[in-house]
């Protein structure tokens, strides 16, 4: 598919949809708060989602546990899948969502370093301009004058470095092993997000940190209800609109989380934007930008024989 091709009326369904997915998430860390104001931790609403989505993918193909076990280097995928999950649902739940998700968005900087490790691909100028773009817009994100080095300074921050990580891994992984069966790699993201977010709160309950679940009461087990299901039409609609649109288009839609995150959080928290925030943030969100349109200049050099960027 051609780059006009994103701009003709039948990408707007798909575009649609990409923008319904990043509007749930953009504003999934209200109701985890909510929950969590329950007695519901992120935590156990993380197992519950995606043992949902662990049972949904098992009924849709039931022949994908066989194929999991059949690739057992798909476990790399579960294990960042379950972490990158975990991470950033628990630092929506505490933290202030805006310096979270700009945090997160610093993926173009894992992902050239995974990429170069994992998939030999090379470091480029325009692989240099993200990183240095995503590290000087998390310097003025994470700047407080009087408060000395710019680094993360509380759980929630650290988890939301963490879960852009481990969501880089996640991608560059699925790149590389992308030979594997759709359902088995589909299986591996839910089971392992599931399976983590499960060990994560029972390991970190007798410390009080994680609560147990409550008992089971309408207002929790109904909210939990309707979030699992919204959060899993999101990921059908993503799954939609990623499959009919350039993988750069996808990526640029998606950037839209984190302007539905700021605006959400600054109505609904009451959070407020400093200059340094909004300064940094369109910095990460430059370097985000670069990282969608990289592939499409790359093939057009290549088209025109100038070779790789």
């Amino acid at each position: 598919m051609s780059d006009t091709a994103a701009l003709r009326p039948s990408a707007l369904l798909p575009c649609l949809a990409l923008l319904v997915n990043a509007f749930f998430w953009g504003l999934a860390w209200w109701p985890f708060r909510r929950l969590d104001a329950l007695g519901l931790h992120s935590l156990w609403a993380t197992a519950f989602i995606y043992g949902l989505g662990t049972v949904l993918v098992t009924l849709w193909r039931p022949r994908a546990w066989r194929a999991l076990v059949a690739h057992p280097v798909l476990a790399w995928i579960m294990l960042a899948s379950g972490l990158n999950n975990v991470a950033f649902n628990w630092a929506v739940q505490e933290g202030e969502v805006v310096r979270v998700i700009l945090l997160f968005y610093m993926m173009p900087v894992w992902a050239t370093v995974m990429a170069r490790w994992l998939l030999r691909e090379p470091v480029t100028g325009v692989s240099l301009l993200q990183i240095a773009l995503a590290v000087g817009g998390a310097v003025l994100v994470l700047w407080r004058p009087g408060l000395g080095l710019p680094v993360p300074r509380n759980l929630p921050e650290w988890l939301g470095l963490f879960g852009g990580f481990c969501f880089a891994c996640v991608n560059v992984l699925l790149r590389r092993h992308a030979d594997t069966p759709n359902e088995a790699r589909s299986l591996a993201m839910f089971a392992g997000a599931c399976a983590v977010a499960v060990v994560a709160g029972l390991a970190l309950g007798p410390s009080g940190r994680v609560p147990l679940p409550p008992a089971p009461q309408l207002g929790w087990v109904l909210g939990l209800s309707l979030l699992a299901v919204t959060l899993m039409f999101g990921n059908l609609a993503l799954q939609y609109g990623a499959a009919r649109l350039p993988a750069q288009t996808t990526a640029l839609v998606m950037l839209s989380e984190v302007i539905f995150a700021s605006v959400s959080s600054v109505l609904i928290a009451g959070e407020v934007l400093s200059p340094y925030a909004v300064m940094g943030g369109v910095l990460i969100l430059a370097s985000a930008l670069l990282s969608a349109l990289a592939p499409a200049w790359r093939e057009r050099r290549a088209s025109l024989g100038t070779g790789p960027s």
